[in-house]
């Protein structure tokens, strides 16, 4: 990337990452109140209703954004047409949802589905009538207009959600405020944005020509991110699920949480250099170098810290969530070393290589998913993932080395300090917690966790500066860190220029 691209594009990395950070902070203090109030059944009932809202609404998701934003001439008529076509997916799937409502609930032997699904009916008629204007944002590189759009509809969401949950103390909550999370986008993306929408078809041909082999892919990606709570929820059933759906959510907040709004922020940056091999490798080695400093120790860390955080943070009915979280972080933090491919495969035009690794992907998934839950339940599912995310891996990094012109030892530059510092990491807390005596009170569970988070950032971020400092400094990751570390510092103090 050049420097001046390469410099906005960091910069929207740095406000994507911002957002996560603040969303999933919010998204964290609202799971730890709901799970208080609620039980594992109540995140179940949701888990399965919102897995098949998804799965309707994975046939109208033609990634309309971002054809907007590759083609980067794209005028008025295109946003016309996206517009469109997305107010007719999204009333077809409202009415198809009200259909399939008393079907779901016979399907899954539970009739509380029934109405769920008929409520949630409401979701994607309103996340359909949104203003698409507001991709101009990303496209633009205009991050900060869209972080605000952004945090501003979760926060209106979440208190939505958590003030209902102390009221009703059911599962209604949780169907409320992803109702009012698509109302409040709707509704803000026309405040936020000039653009106004007008009915037309005109450039069907030409959005639809890009987004076919994005269309497959996002119904292959389903698979890969939802079949897990159709599966279990029919093996295992609405308890398995709510404990399978939590643990996957906290496991998850700081590794594929964190990497999908750096790939929202990069994707902009890399379809502009996407002809030139040399700078989009440049910037792919940037960007993987940063998502494996901040991710690995944050996965390994929750997995070290499980059987004290579950316990002290969610209350003792999800202990059975501890095993789950363990397996799952793994299974987060090596897919974050994906993360960032179909990025790259579709700013090179190449949105066909990452429909086939994700089919590849699904394809030794589904099977293993399926055995692992009949065999043992929700940890088998759990286990069928990081099994699946770990065959997948070479495969599709190879692929991706071939396209850019890659050789392993510039990605193993980027990652091995970061991988070998999170293991000791790993190493020191776990031997830490052995130590530690059995908690009997809120406080001793405070600080017992407070110990182990506090040592193993000290223990991280001691072994990767003495890595990098003996690796004779280089460029990368690090240095970048550093580097906005001191201009932040240097600002605070008053000394910058």
């Amino acid at each position: 990337m050049t420097n001046s691209i390469g410099k906005t594009v960091a910069k929207g990395a740095l406000w994507m990452v911002l957002f996560k950070v603040a969303e999933r902070s919010i998204g964290l203090v609202s799971t730890v109140i709901l799970a208080r109030l609620l039980v594992p059944t109540d995140f179940g009932l949701v888990a399965l209703a919102t897995a098949i809202i998804a799965l309707l609404e994975v046939f109208g998701s033609f990634s309309f954004d971002l054809v907007l934003i590759q083609k980067q001439q794209a005028d008025r008529s295109y946003y016309d047409t996206a517009w469109t076509f997305n107010v007719i997916v999204g009333v077809a799937i409202g009415v198809v949802l009200l259909i399939v409502a008393i079907p779901a609930g016979s399907f899954y032997n539970d009739a509380r589905l029934e109405a769920i699904v008929a409520v949630l009916a409401l979701a994607p008629f309103l996340n359909g009538l949104e203003n698409v204007g507001i991709v101009a944002f990303r496209k633009d590189l205009e991050f900060h207009k869209e972080f605000a759009f952004l945090i501003a509809k979760k926060f209106i969401s979440f208190a939505v959600t958590v003030t209902l949950a102390v009221l009703l103390r059911s599962y209604w909550a949780l169907i409320a405020g992803i109702v009012t999370s698509r109302l409040t986008g709707t509704v803000l993306s026309y405040w936020v944005h000039p653009y106004r929408p007008r009915l037309s078809l005109n450039k069907r041909r030409e959005l639809f020509n890009f987004s076919s082999w994005l269309f497959f892919g996002n119904i292959i990606q389903f698979v890969n991110n939802r079949m897990s709570d159709f599966v279990v929820g029919k093996i295992a059933g609405s308890h398995a699920l709510g404990l399978f759906s939590l643990a996957y959510e906290v496991s998850n907040l700081p590794t594929t949480e964190l990497v999908a709004p750096i790939n929202r922020a990069v994707f902009p940056g890399y379809a502009r250099v996407g002809n030139d091999v040399a700078a989009l490798r440049a910037g792919y080695l940037a960007v993987i170098g940063l998502i494996t400093l901040l991710t690995v120790p944050l996965g390994l860390g929750i997995a070290a810290t499980a059987s004290v955080f579950v316990p002290f943070v969610l209350g003792p009915k999800w202990i059975e969530a501890v095993e789950l979280i363990n397996i799952l972080a793994f299974f987060g933090m090596l897919h974050t070393l994906q993360g960032n491919t179909g990025s790259v495969y579709i700013a090179l035009g190449r949105p066909k290589s990452n429909t086939v690794m994700v089919s590849i992907y699904a394809a030794m998934m589904v099977p293993l998913l399926i055995l692992g839950t009949m065999k043992v339940g929700s940890t088998g599912a759990a286990y069928g993932l990081l099994v699946s995310v770990i065959a997948i891996l070479p495969i599709n990094m190879g692929h991706l080395f071939h396209l850019l012109k890659m050789k392993f030892r510039d990605f193993l530059r980027v990652v091995w300090r970061p991988a070998i510092a999170g293991s000791s990491m790993f190493a020191a807390v776990t031997y830490i917690k052995m130590y530690l005596a059995p908690q009997d009170s809120a406080s001793a569970g405070f600080a017992d966790l407070l110990i182990l988070v506090a040592s193993g950032a000290v223990v991280y971020t001691l072994a990767i500066l003495l890595l990098w400092t003996a690796g004779g400094r280089p460029s990368g990751a690090e240095a970048a860190v550093l580097s906005h570390l001191r201009q932040w510092l240097l600002k605070r103090t008053g000394f910058s220029n």
